[in-house]
């Protein structure tokens, strides 16, 4: 589960955001009467296509794992918190629709028609999101329901059940992230072409819409990540005390950035700021932070847990810190200047946030759902009494074959997109591979007639 997750959780940036700024630059192309913008615009929905169809493989195989490893779980809890996946379930298939109409609307469609019918895609990705945190919010904060003497969940309230006191800080916390993820990635790419001496507008434009977009998101995603581990202090105390590997309960807790904790409570290594982590929880030095002991060992993270939670948490805190700096530079430079920065030194620190802000998604993963040990429904079902009882043996075969398929299914993404790219540069070059197609030629007007195949008997439709 802990590697299918992982996995899918690389594409969710792209599914939720790309939509959204694949639109913004449709819209700039079409108010400006850029082709530049519309060419991109044409050339990220193909993208948001393949990644699209790679997520259907890897949700899917998702879908199977709940009902198979978690029966426990959502035998007795699924009529509580099961509507978040039907949510998301509607959303996908929204989505799959609507990613259909997009691309079919190139050359097909009215300018502003193709827009407008496009336009709910975000809308649907929002959706699907809103689905899947309000599930995992659940776990975390779990409300809406009443327990009978045998211990089962009846009288369920779905809007309790859905909004949850930490749905909102995880909700928009995600989304933000997940935009601002995306917007450097695609940047990154385009970053990587300005290094290597294409200042054409075509990579400029690719890297500034994007990198605008998350450079503004930045600074309002650092609020409300500390928005949300302020409702983690109120909400998950033992949770909140992991990351922060708080041993004992007191005022004047200092924080440290990464560090080991021990069984016995010491820590090891990292860096000790004298009490910052009461002065970040509560904004004095007297606030009262709950360390782990404050429940019996059975009912905490284990020290080896919390601390795998910890560095999490200040990876993820340290690579916020730097992309706020980056967003800053940025942000000067064009204020100032009115251009994008000129030094190579921006432009390898941008190229490398894309993926720096993937591993920051896997951070906040991991802090969510290690720092919740041992419960995987906070303070009412233990992981143990949720998973399935396979043989050892049989749960190791399933692992290797979902490995074998996942590194088949992302090397054929990655490779497809290798594939796309260089279509695309030999096009804008001039040249042409003898396998292009007519539709790898759709040169700069997306809207005007397409291109006459070079084969013999090609296809005239469109002439």
């Amino acid at each position: 589960m802990a590697f299918t997750l992982a996995s899918h959780i690389l594409l969710v940036p792209f599914g939720v955001a790309l939509p959204a700024i694949t639109l913004l630059m449709h819209y700039r192309g079409l108010r400006k009467g850029d082709a530049v913008a519309l060419l991109l615009a044409r050339r990220w929905s193909a993208v948001m296509a393949v990644q699209f169809a790679i997520g259907i493989v890897t949700g899917t195989v998702l879908s199977f794992e709940f009902g198979l490893l978690w029966p426990g779980m959502m035998g007795r809890w699924g009529d509580v918190f099961g509507l978040g996946f039907g949510i998301e379930a509607w959303a996908f298939f929204l989505e799959a629709i609507l990613i259909a109409i997009y691309l079919y609307g190139w050359r097909r469609l009215k300018p502003w028609t193709h827009f407008w019918l496009g336009l709910p895609l975000p809308l649907t990705a929002l959706m699907g999101a809103f689905g899947i945190v309000a599930a995992n919010a659940w776990m975390n904060t779990p409300r809406g329901f009443t327990l009978d003497a045998s211990g089962k969940p009846v009288n369920v309230h779905v809007r309790q059940a859905v909004f949850t006191p930490t749905f909102g800080p995880e909700y928009w916390h995600f989304v933000v992230g997940v935009v601002l993820t995306a917007g450097y990635v695609v940047a990154g790419v385009y970053a990587v072409g300005l290094l290597r001496g294409r200042r054409d507008r075509y990579h400029r434009l690719g890297f500034t819409v994007p990198f605008t977009v998350a450079a503004i998101l930045t600074p309002v995603q650092f609020v409300l990540g500390d928005s949300i581990a302020r409702s983690v202090f109120h909400k998950q105390p033992v949770k909140f005390a992991a990351t922060e590997i708080v041993w004992k309960t007191d005022t004047h807790v200092p924080e440290y950035m990464f560090g080991r904790l021990h069984a016995d409570g010491s820590i090891s290594g990292g860096i000790k700021i004298p009490q910052l982590d009461s002065i970040l929880a509560g904004f004095s030095p007297a606030t009262k932070v709950a360390g782990l002991t404050s429940v019996p060992a059975s009912d905490r993270p284990t020290a080896t847990q919390a601390t795998i939670a910890h560095w999490a948490f200040d990876i993820m805190v340290t690579i916020g810190s730097l992309l706020v700096l980056l967003a800053l530079w940025y942000g000067w430079c064009r204020l100032r200047r009115r251009e994008l920065p000129r030094s190579a030194w921006f432009f390898r620190c941008a190229a490398l946030a894309g993926a720096a802000c993937l591993l920051t998604v896997e951070c906040g993963w991991i802090t969510t759902e290690v720092g919740r040990q041992p419960w995987i429904v906070y303070q009412n079902m233990r992981v143990s009494e949720a998973v399935t009882g396979t043989r050892a043996a049989s749960l190791w075969t399933m692992f290797g074959i979902v490995v074998v398929v996942y590194v088949l299914v992302l090397g054929s993404f990655l490779t497809v997109l290798v594939k796309m790219s260089r279509r695309w540069r030999l096009a804008d070059e001039g040249v042409a591979p003898a396998d292009t197609t007519a539709e790898d030629l759709e040169g700069s007007a997306p809207y005007g007639p397409r291109p006459l195949s070079t084969s013999a008997g090609g296809d005239r439709g469109d002439e």
